[in-house]
């Protein structure tokens, strides 16, 4: 009698069609390795409100949620996420089981007429429902209007072609991993628009007792990736655990040094930004988490509110 197959793997996605690629990419990668592999489309609470900031609706995590109980049930086994959507703090009796090698960290400018930020002129209209791309535009160009935009990124693109926006910020990530590259007028520098925790990277969430999912996806994983986001994540972690933060951190590794970039700035008021940089040698989680908490301890310092635990 021959032994009955091994059941697939199923991963829980959102339907967007930037995750579904993103699904799909981990599909393909898993069945190269001889897994069997079915998706779960699902709809999160994020992806149905669209009048209202995530910051003021719950957060990132709303993009999350649903397919953390599709993996309390059973119904799916793992989840990609994009890793700046993942809550800080995930639920008990769920881990991140692997982080993938990262895209393009960078934020991107895109727009039909002007060919960056500085040729935008006075009052333009800029798209974007992101605390921290918000305050850090009204650093570079404190005469612009930022207006709210949600929607998956194919909405968000009707809507600049459409003229509600003379331009919007989007992650580069998205863009070329979609093949929509040529839409990238041109982008940001770290120095200048310094990116979320994660932006980028691919995480893929598991239940915490599933052992075996975690040893049949350490192939995927990526370690400089892996330790980069832990220390951009421990800063946000550090102070107070919200994706919704007006918070950028992001790290780059030289020669097994990590040097790590945060600023914090207030939507609500023109003040400089507050911004913290450090560097340290890292090869372990621990070592990056104790540097990223170190930052949050630096921008505290320099004035910088974190969230109010509940």
């Amino acid at each position: 009698m021959s032994p009955s197959p091994t059941p697939p793997i199923v991963i829980a996605t959102r339907e967007s069609r930037l995750a579904l690629w993103q699904a799909e990419h981990v599909k393909a990668l898993l069945e190269a390795r001889g897994h069997s592999v079915q998706l779960l489309g699902m709809t999160t609470k994020g992806d149905q409100i669209l009048d209202k900031s995530l910051s003021k609706v719950g957060g990132k995590g709303l993009f999350v949620k649903e397919l953390e109980v599709a993996l309390e049930e059973g119904r799916a086994h793992i989840a990609v996420h994009s890793l700046k959507d993942v809550p800080m703090e995930l639920p008990e009796g769920f881990a991140l089981a692997c982080v993938m090698e990262r895209e393009d960290p960078r934020d991107a400018f895109v727009s039909p007429r002007y060919e960056n930020l500085d040729a935008l002129p006075q009052g333009a209209v800029v798209g974007t429902s992101s605390l921290r791309r918000q305050v850090l535009l009204q650093a570079l160009r404190p005469d612009l209007t930022i207006e709210p935009l949600r929607g998956n990124l194919d909405t968000r693109l009707r809507k600049l072609d459409e003229g509600q926006y003379d331009a919007i910020v989007l992650a580069a990530a998205g863009l070329k991993r979609l093949g929509l590259e040529a839409r990238i007028r041109t982008t940001f520098e770290p120095n200048a628009m310094l990116p979320a925790a994660g932006q980028g990277a691919l995480g893929i969430e598991v239940r915490s007792d599933r052992q075996d999912l975690i040893d049949a996806l350490a192939p995927l994983a990526h370690q400089t990736t892996w330790l980069t986001v832990a220390a951009e994540r421990a800063v946000s972690r550090a102070m107070g655990g919200s994706c919704s933060m007006p918070l950028a951190a992001h790290g780059t590794f030289t020669q097994g040094v990590l040097q790590l970039d945060a600023a914090w700035g207030d939507p609500e008021d023109n003040a400089p930004l507050v911004r913290a940089q450090a560097s340290a040698a890292v090869t372990t989680l621990a070592q990056a988490e104790a540097l990223g908490d170190a930052i949050a301890q630096r921008l505290r310092a320099g004035g910088a509110r974190g969230a109010t635990p509940a």
